[in-house]
């Protein structure tokens, strides 16, 4: 396996600076392709799974995570407080405090529920810088999360939505979990809320984890402050496990901030929150998938999909009107006309697809494909070769090429 600091730095995927500081890496080019295009993967495969998509300030009172228990539970973690205006204000270690706010600010009836408020938002964490290290432990960080707030009754099917929501991602992405485990409080440790809750909600993930058909080894001492969870564990390049998504069940900040919907009685009910998050953090993600592929990301998610290649200089105008096709289509492309054909396939190695544009392919208004894994395809027509690309890319497949798609009608695009 790779090292995704060494391979990141590489081929320009994130950097850092002493003058921004430890921990907080910033987004090169490529890098930012390839995190737009998790984010729309990720926000489309959420908006057909029926969550609605909300924004939230990074900031929040003091008081705000006094209520929901980050204070009182978890305030090594987190950044002290400004003052401003008079008032304290602290950089968020996580989202759902806006959440439960959000859900609040509306009066809820049980036809309402399960809501499902999902968000591409930042948090930050104080860490020691000892613990610091690439994009796998940071100090600022886009998390993909969602909280579910429904009716008691309507837990287990939700839990177990996000999980197949989950697996779903990860097949998509060409992840292999580690492990599946299940997070549980320690006698020894302060956590927050009735034993009861504690029981019930560790009870609804078992019979999802079962329903699913996956074993999970139990775990104490990693549950979060509020409740248990499912963390989805992979491993990275020195074997250290670290979790990449994760289900919980918490049915403590909805009483902490006194939330309610109206039942089929007519009268106020308590609702259950879930937190779930598909992919984790866009930093964490993508420095697997850099240690998991060596930096040849699947198609869908490479940050250059094709790189045409002229075998002369008098098919680089060819070249370049592809690369515009290319991109008018939307494809990231790319063109490489300097040095040798043979020193820029080798350059270009880990894109997807190579467009090669030879004398006899010009005349013929062609090009002939050669493929990342080395397999060369006949020459076809542009129009051809690009439809066949954005079928491909369209899938969404981790998988290579072994299923060259038959070209049909070009699909829409935005």
């Amino acid at each position: 396996m790779h090292d995704h600091r060494k391979l990141g730095r590489e081929l320009g995927i994130f950097d850092t600076d002493p003058l921004i500081g430890a921990g907080l890496p910033y987004w090169l080019p490529a890098g930012a392709a390839i995190r737009h295009a998790l984010e729309e993967y990720v926000r489309e495969l959420e908006r057909r799974a029926g969550y609605q998509h909300v924004y939230s300030p990074a900031l929040g009172k003091r008081e705000l995570y006094e209520i929901s228990g980050h204070w009182q539970h978890y305030r090594d973690g987190m950044y002290p407080p400004m003052t401003v205006g008079g008032e304290q204000v602290v950089l968020r270690p996580s989202l759902c405090p806006h959440h439960a706010l959000l859900y609040r600010s509306r009066a809820r009836s049980y036809r309402d529920l399960p809501l499902r408020l999902a968000e591409l938002g930042g948090q930050y964490r104080s860490e020691l810088s000892g613990v610091l290290g690439g994009l796998n432990r940071v100090r600022a960080m886009q998390l993909n999360d969602a909280h579910i707030f429904c009716t008691p009754d309507q837990v287990a099917a939700e839990a177990a939505a996000a999980l197949k929501m989950i697996r779903q991602a990860h097949q998509a992405l060409g992840i292999a979990p580690a492990r599946y485990r299940l997070s549980l409080a320690s006698p020894a440790a302060k956590y927050a809320g009735s034993q009861d809750s504690w029981d019930r909600a560790t009870v609804i993930l078992q019979e999802v984890l079962a329903g699913a058909g996956i074993e999970a080894e139990a775990e104490v001492g990693e549950a979060a402050f509020y409740g248990p969870k499912i963390d989805v564990q992979v491993a990275d390049s020195a074997e250290r496990e670290v979790s990449i998504a994760t289900v919980q069940v918490d049915f403590y900040q909805p009483e902490r901030f006194a939330l309610s919907y109206v039942g089929p009685d007519g009268g106020k009910h308590r609702p259950v929150m879930i937190h779930r998050s598909i992919v984790g953090t866009a930093e964490r993600m993508v420095g697997h998938l850099l240690e998991r592929n060596g930096g040849a990301f699947p198609a869908w998610l490479a940050p250059v999909q094709l790189v045409a290649l002229p075998v002369a200089g008098e098919q680089s105008a060819q070249a370049e009107q592809l690369v515009r096709q290319a991109t008018e289509q939307g494809l990231r492309a790319e063109l490489a006309s300097d040095g040798s054909l043979a020193s820029r396939i080798r350059e270009h190695r880990l894109v997807p697809y190579q467009l090669v544009i030879g004398k006899r392919e010009a005349a013929a208004r062609e090009v002939s494909i050669r493929l990342r894994g080395g397999e060369q395809l006949p020459a076809m027509s542009v129009t051809e070769a690009l439809t066949r690309i954005d079928q491909h890319v369209a899938k969404r497949s981790s998988e290579e090429l072994a299923d060259w798609p038959t070209p049909g009608p070009e699909r829409p695009r935005a």
